[in-house]
């Protein structure tokens, strides 16, 4: 009974431990804690099983944060979108082919393209390919097969096969968690295998990032922060998220301050 009673104090500990650092390392909870690193990587590996953090090498992050599906998530913090979007859309040049991929944030910058703008853009997600249907100067190709309601956009084997024959200028990754170390990370295990892929395939990659996704993980690795061009962060981002993840070799850049 005392052992776990100082079991559960200690993951009530490491939790609080994560909320107020967004990082738990296994060697300085061992230390703090008096107990093996063996037992703290138990600890953390049953709090991932539970649900309450996510493991990455030598410790633990939060959760990237899930917020429903693509349609509700485009409705949360609109105007902050609407700002990475303004950003974002400075990356994308007359004459390019253009990957945006599924993301309430990409949404934004569908809806942010000039109408006249001669650029053709591939999606695989129906409401970004909506959001640019009346857009004249658009090529627009929506790449297919079953959809994937969770996501959003279809990211099975056909999405797939589709995705191994393009070629993009810019590939405009979404992703449910952000991190220096763990990279880019998704919820759901093919939409992290569509996301590589596309990535993979991309001449270069950008990626929008709210502030409620830096230093958080999803439980499927999408792609490392090395290999991402350009981040484009909201203007409130942390100091300390901007010099880690400019340590890793992307440009950074942020948005301005949401239009009130």
């Amino acid at each position: 009974m005392a052992t776990d009673l100082l079991l559960r104090e200690r993951k009530s500990l490491i939790q609080e431990r994560l909320k107020a650092d967004g990082r738990v390392l296994a060697a300085d909870l061992a230390r703090e804690f008096g107990v093996s690193e063996d037992t703290i990587r138990r600890d953390l590996r049953e709090m991932a099983a539970a649900g309450l953090c996510e493991r990455v090498y030598g410790g633990a992050l939060p959760l990237a944060p899930m917020a429903g599906s693509l349609s509700q998530r485009a409705t949360l913090a609109p105007e902050r979108k609407a700002a990475l979007a303004r950003a974002a859309v400075g990356f994308i040049r007359p004459g390019m082919t253009v990957f945006l991929d599924a993301g309430s944030a990409n949404l934004a910058i569908a809806e942010a393209l000039e109408p006249d703008l001669p650029v053709t853009v591939v999606t695989n997600t129906p409401l970004i390919a909506a959001a640019l249907m009346e857009k004249a100067g658009v090529e627009l190709i929506l790449i297919g097969g079953p959809l994937y309601r969770a996501v959003g956009a279809a990211v099975g084997a056909r999405a797939q096969r589709d995705a191994e024959l393009l070629r993009p200028d810019l590939c405009v990754l979404g992703a449910c968690g952000a991190d220096a170390e763990a990279g880019l990370t998704a919820f759901h295990f093919e939409d992290a295998a569509f996301k590589r892929l596309i990535a993979s395939r991309s001449r270069s990659v950008l990626a929008a990032i709210t502030s409620d996704k830096l230093g958080t993980a999803a439980p499927h690795a999408v792609i490392g922060i090395e290999a991402v061009t350009a981040l484009v962060l909201e203007a409130d981002a942390p100091e300390a998220a901007i010099v880690a993840l400019g340590a890793r070799g992307a440009d950074v850049v942020l948005a301005q301050e949401p239009a009130r």
